[in-house]
């Protein structure tokens, strides 16, 4: 094999594969510290040594001195591309375990990337529509919905997508997509209870649920534990931004009840509650399976996560049920989740973001912010008990992303090299190699690890 990969790659080559890495890295969720901890181990790996990383919301800038004498080399690269893909976030991932393994010469690992990232999607886009409702079926089975209502929140979560996808293609920004899908969420479940008897608060609580799905709550989160901060404000500010339009949208729609003489009295704040445990868990499992499919998880995957999310919700359900508050039940659940996503992430070979996001859907707090959003709009008194909704389904956000993270630091292994990785990175690996050093062949002669990143 040539020594390309080691001491003779062009750096301003190996520079921009390694900020190519990041942003396909950074636009698919992952933290601040999984990005600059691959970038420096690719471009390690490629010559480079101690590079210097900065990774913001929308940027990554990557600079090394290549002599003492000559001025530093820096190239920034913008991250614009926002869309969830778990099957090329897993691919890059394999990329990465290849090139660290220093069996992929630069050459050949940027053109891997480059046909990774060029590539359509394998799923057609009307199979991730379908997807998307039935992500939301599931949601209403776990809430102990029945068939009809079932069908109502698929067409609907179905129409929300296609709205969305149509929107972004005209490039509105995603605050308006949010109002738009929560807003046709209420006015499909007024209508539902006006010419039904069937209950519209499952229906409105499922497309909460979707909308919630691609919010950064987790990232961000992560980021803030880790000690990026720039990164994780801007995370939280779009999370924020989107919840709000959620919530605005849905509020949006039952005054629009009021503005019109249709009084929601079908419409019962709270009166959604679960299943019982079984459904609950088959809920849950069509639920986490249907949204990896939708953000296209590996197929060898969906089946394992499905699984974890049914386990997770089971457990959340039976702890609230020995008098636990539902905050703290979400995150012994979420905990459980960042526990098993290591070792099923090795198992089944993809990145334990692919597992961890997935698993915790069913446990959004979409239930909490429907319950909030109709105490304030009936207004007087009951506007308190919805402020105190909304700050429910705030903790119960908080909990999972904490949770999860907090499961991975236990599940992290304990041998030598994963001290090392874990001391380096100051937090648990969701995405990219846990081990640098045993990827790298050994090298003959005296040891300069001086500014080896693995040390």
């Amino acid at each position: 094999m040539s020594h390309e990969s080691r001491e003779g790659a062009d750096p301003d080559l190996a520079l921009d594969f390694s900020l190519r890495v990041g942003e396909v890295l950074l636009s698919s969720g992952a933290g601040a510290a999984d990005v600059v901890a691959t970038m420096r181990a690719v471009s390690w790996q490629y010559g480079l040594r101690a590079a210097d990383v900065d990774v913001t919301f929308t940027s990554l800038s990557m600079s090394v001195r290549t002599r003492s004498e000559d001025p530093p080399v820096l190239q920034v690269r913008q991250v614009i591309r926002r869309v969830i893909d778990y099957d090329h976030l897993t691919q890059v991932d394999r990329l990465v375990a290849d090139v660290l393994g220093g069996s992929v010469d630069l050459r050949e690992a940027r053109t891997r990337l480059g046909r990774i990232v060029s590539s359509p999607p394998k799923t057609p886009r009307w199979a991730i529509t379908l997807g998307w409702g039935v992500m939301c079926a599931g949601v209403v089975l776990l809430l102990g919905g029945n068939v009809a209502v079932m069908v109502i929140a698929f067409a609907s979560a179905a129409c929300i997508d296609r709205l969305q996808l149509t929107m972004s293609r005209r490039r509105l920004p995603a605050f308006y997509q949010q109002v738009a899908g929560g807003m046709l969420a209420a006015v499909v479940a007024l209508q539902v209870s006006s010419a039904t008897t069937l209950d519209p608060s499952r229906i409105v609580t499922a497309n909460i649920v979707m909308l919630l799905a691609g919010i950064g709550f987790m990232g961000a989160l992560q980021d803030a534990l880790t000690g990026f901060y720039v990164t994780a404000g801007a995370r939280a500010t779009e999370a924020l931004m989107a919840t709000a339009g959620i919530i605005a949208g849905v509020s949006g729609g039952l005054s629009l009840a009021h503005v019109l003489g249709q009084e929601p009295a079908k419409i019962v704040p709270g009166a959604s509650g679960f299943g019982d445990l079984p459904v609950v868990a088959l809920g849950s499992a069509i639920c986490a399976g249907a949204f990896a499919f939708a953000t296209y998880a590996p197929s060898r995957a969906l089946l394992p996560i499905a699984v974890v999310g049914a386990v997770a919700m089971v457990v959340a359900r039976t702890i609230t049920g020995e008098g636990i508050t539902q905050a703290w039940a979400t995150a012994v659940a979420a905990v459980f989740v960042g526990l098993v996503s290591y070792g099923l992430a090795r198992h089944t070979r993809i990145p334990p973001l692919v597992v961890v996001i997935p698993a915790v859907v069913p446990m959004l707090p979409g239930l909490s912010i429907y319950r909030g959003l109709a105490l304030l709009n009936q207004g007087g008194a009951r506007a308190s008990e919805g402020l105190l909704a909304l700050v429910a389904a705030a903790s119960i956000a908080i909990a999972l992303a904490s949770g999860v993270l907090f499961g991975g630091y236990v599940a992290q292994p304990l041998a030598r090299e994963a001290r090392k990785v874990e001391a380096r990175l100051s937090g648990p690996r969701l995405v990219g190699p846990l081990s640098l050093r045993s990827h790298r062949p050994r090298r003959k002669g005296p040891r300069q690890d001086d500014n080896d990143p693995s040390v």
